[in-house]
């Protein structure tokens, strides 16, 4: 069955996670684009002072983007969650998700994001004003609990039903395991057997292979992908077509890939100008290219280039010397 949140149905049940620094506009399009079916803003906080600030604006930037929109918020206060899903849904939004998975210590100081689960009055009374606050479906991403010995998701998993969340996004980790270890799909699992709202399993799905395992390990809705899409945008149609007929997709010749990276590297540009812009491509570029050994004589001069010109060219320089090489390799294999 299609993901269905609220009124809205998706055309495939595998999601871009948010992540801040990540999931702006140009890479939510880029992943979109490239077969997934759902794409979440990068967090937004709920504090008004901070509304008005050049990232907030960037983050809540979903000129062109196919619907539905969805926007991530965060914050501890009820009251601020509530304004600030209103404030959301003002500017576009027409699924607001709430933040209880980020690890980070920058927000979990502040007793966000995952910090909130050792709360579940708080959690449950900021569900509850964001839910009653606005008319569009509401959504939450959580973690398994705050530590190994604070493992709560089903307590907090039937609060966010009882509270009207409209799905429920597990990452399998306690928030003391960030990214190590293995995440739990048993305990996603024993949620999605518990609740009549739908579940969205994410954590360590870095493969067509694993996506499929995951989905019948879990009996989750959908999967949400995250850090295997900065290595691989791509991964979302090598998924879809391996979930739709079970078998491995080729992986898209390099002559496509630099298309698809170059034609992202310019969207960077657009949406950031060419400072930031740069900058922010360089990122982009080592999550993709890396792990190749050619890449390792650009990375220097990719990584510290000011020029789009230069970073452009640099590219393109690349994606030349890596086709020679893997020209001269079948050469000598034949």
């Amino acid at each position: 069955m299609p993901l269905k949140i609220g009124p809205y149905q998706f055309d495939n049940p595998l999601v871009l996670a948010p992540m801040a620094g990540v999931t702006d506009r140009p890479f939510r399009q880029l992943c979109r684009s490239l077969g997934a079916g759902m794409t979440v803003s990068e967090m937004v906080s709920s504090r008004p002072d901070l509304r008005h600030t050049r990232k907030s604006r960037l983050r809540r930037d979903h000129r062109g983007e196919p619907g539905p929109i969805i926007v991530q918020i965060a914050g501890t206060d009820p009251a601020m969650m509530a304004d600030a899903a209103r404030f959301n849904v003002d500017q576009g939004a027409q699924i607001i998700d709430i933040n209880m998975g980020c690890p980070a210590k920058k927000v979990c100081r502040k007793e966000a994001g995952a910090a909130l689960m050792r709360d579940p009055q708080l959690v449950a009374e900021i569900l509850r004003s964001v839910t009653t606050a606005i008319d569009v479906p509401v959504t939450l991403k959580t973690r398994t609990g705050w530590s190994a010995g604070q493992h709560n998701l089903q307590e907090i998993a039937l609060i966010a039903q009882d509270c009207g969340i409209a799905a429920l996004t597990v990452h399998g980790r306690t928030r003391d395991q960030k990214y190590s270890g293995s995440a739990e799909y048993d305990s996603i699992r024993s949620v999605k057997q518990q609740l009549s709202i739908p579940v969205i399993a994410n954590g360590d799905i870095d493969s067509e292979k694993k996506a499929r395992r995951v989905m019948d390990m879990t009996g989750a809705d959908a999967i949400m992908i995250g850090r295997a899409a900065q290595r691989r945008p791509w991964i979302f149609r090598q998924i879809s077509y391996f979930l739709e007929y079970g078998r491995t997709r080729s992986e898209p010749d390099p002559s496509i890939i630099k298309n698809w990276l170059v034609q992202h590297l310019n969207n960077l540009y657009q949406f950031y100008g060419e400072h930031q812009g740069v900058r922010v491509a360089r990122k982009h570029i080592n999550w993709q290219l890396a792990f190749d050994p050619e890449f390792a004589a650009f990375k220097r001069p990719l990584m510290s280039t000011e020029s789009v010109v230069r970073q452009l060219e640099l590219v393109e320089e690349y994606f030349d010397v890596s086709q020679n090489q893997r020209l001269k390799q079948a050469t000598q294999a034949s």
